[in-house]
């Protein structure tokens, strides 16, 4: 049966209807008024919305957005193009995306107005800077800026990076940058993502390959074909600072590959596999309260009949199922996509997001120990965004059916409604940035 939680609905007047499957969403408070409002991107569009639905902004623009990265380029699929943030420190949130004519715009987030456009050469070898993070590379809060781009031939991955101070790009008529790379490794499927692994107040770059705040290579590990995913969780707590979880594709008969990789700035702390089947897409999180660190969920890459496998913080196997067995009657045989983790019941366990795999359509919570469908949702989803919108730390789902948001909230009342709000994490407001459809 359907969930009866009906959703909050937000119609995005300026933005086309149809599924280009080429864009996404994040949500930020845009306006500095204590609420988080969302951008939504699609090829050509960027809208702005209130929280409370009211537009604030929409431009026609050209921006970088892609589908297949490994053919087209950054962002890749579902990614959305798009940062927010307090870059030049007057209190206020700008807006800065990359337009395919390589250049950077920096826009004020309440009006869209135009601060700055920046034209920045890209490589040697590539054809514009593709993707973009705001980080702090400097201990100055929000204040650097991450570029990466791909070879512009072949199977194209994104080994260019270079960072920047935003300072020097909204002021300087030559801005230089403050560090490049043309050897990192990157996921083959999506852009970098940041995070403060170690604690210091100051943001690494991940990918295969961890770079330091100051542009030098901390670890590198070598896939046997090329990573997938990224992810930044607290796995083991028992481990000063984060750790990164890297999921492997290697081919289906290679001995040893396919792995899921558990690594931290310091060194690799171990890797597995499950009968050497492709983990594709995960789900990190504390889905066995009783287990000391988090689970890690694996999709797997069956095209129909998924049989997810999970493992502990310790890299065993503790789980594994066939989704036909668990999916509620009329789930596509494809199984789930989009999955992330979901603070959704206010308690301990968390929980897992997806929608239907390969279609617009229901967007479903379950259980990732056992599978088990929780809630189901009747929809028409085009996109899925999971993140705290409505203020008491729990998290909502946020579903672009055509050119309309529904936003589902649980109604029930927060058991534990002190907790800290999650955009207090580091990598919480990283990872909501800097997302994609391999590594929500």
């Amino acid at each position: 049966s359907y969930s009866s939680i009906k959703p909050k609905i937000i119609k995005l007047e300026e933005l086309p209807a149809e599924d280009e499957r080429i864009g996404g969403i994040i949500t930020a408070d845009i306006n500095d008024d204590g609420q988080k409002d969302f951008i939504i991107t699609k090829p050509g569009h960027i809208v702005v919305y209130q929280g409370s639905g009211q537009k604030l902004w929409a431009k026609q623009i050209n921006i970088q957005v892609t589908i297949k990265s490994e053919k087209n380029g950054l962002p890749g699929h579902f990614g959305p193009g798009v940062q927010a943030g307090d870059v030049d420190g007057d209190g206020k949130t700008e807006v800065l995306f990359l337009t395919k004519d390589n250049t950077l715009h920096i826009v004020e987030g309440e009006s869209g107005k135009n601060k700055k456009t920046i034209t920045l050469k890209s490589p040697e070898g590539t054809e514009r800077w593709e993707h973009l993070v705001i980080t702090n590379f400097r201990g100055q809060g929000h204040q650097d800026l991450l570029l990466q781009t791909t070879n512009s031939e072949g199977y194209r991955t994104g080994g260019f990076l270079a960072a920047y101070a935003i300072d020097d790009l909204l002021k300087k008529e030559d801005p230089q940058p403050l560090w490049t790379r043309d050897d990192f490794v990157a996921n083959a499927h999506n852009g970098a993502r940041v995070a403060d692994l170690n604690g210091d107040g100051k943001d690494e770059v991940l990918g295969a390959t961890l770079i330091s705040p100051d542009g030098e290579m901390l670890v590198r590990i070598s896939p046997k074909g090329h990573i997938d995913s990224i992810f930044v969780a607290d796995v083991r707590p028992d481990i000063p600072g984060l750790e990164v979880i890297a999921l492997e594709e290697s081919g289906r008969k290679r001995s040893g590959g396919n792995r899921v990789l558990l690594f931290n700035s310091d060194r690799l702390i171990w890797e597995t596999d499950y009968k050497n089947q492709e983990p594709q897409n995960a789900a990190i999180g504390d889905f066995d309260p009783n287990r000391p660190g988090l689970e890690i969920w694996s999709r797997s890459r069956y095209n129909e009949h998924q049989k997810p496998f999970v493992f502990d913080a310790q890299g065993q196997l503790i789980a594994n199922y066939e989704m036909d067995n668990v999916a509620p009657r009329g789930w596509t045989v494809r199984g789930v996509e989009v999955i992330f983790t979901i603070d959704w019941r206010g308690e301990p366990k968390q929980l897992a997001a997806a929608k239907e795999r390969h279609k617009s359509g229901d967007v479903a919570i379950f259980d990732p120990l056992t599978g088990k469908f929780l809630h189901r949702f009747k929809e028409k989803a085009d996109r899925l965004y999971v993140a705290d919108v409505s203020g008491d730390w729990r998290e909502e789902l946020i579903v672009l059916n055509g050119n309309k948001l529904h936003i589902y909230s649980n109604p029930e009342v927060n058991p534990n409604p002190n907790r800290p709000r999650l955009w207090s994490q580091n990598h919480y407001r990283r990872s909501k940035m800097t997302w994609n459809y391999y590594s929500p």
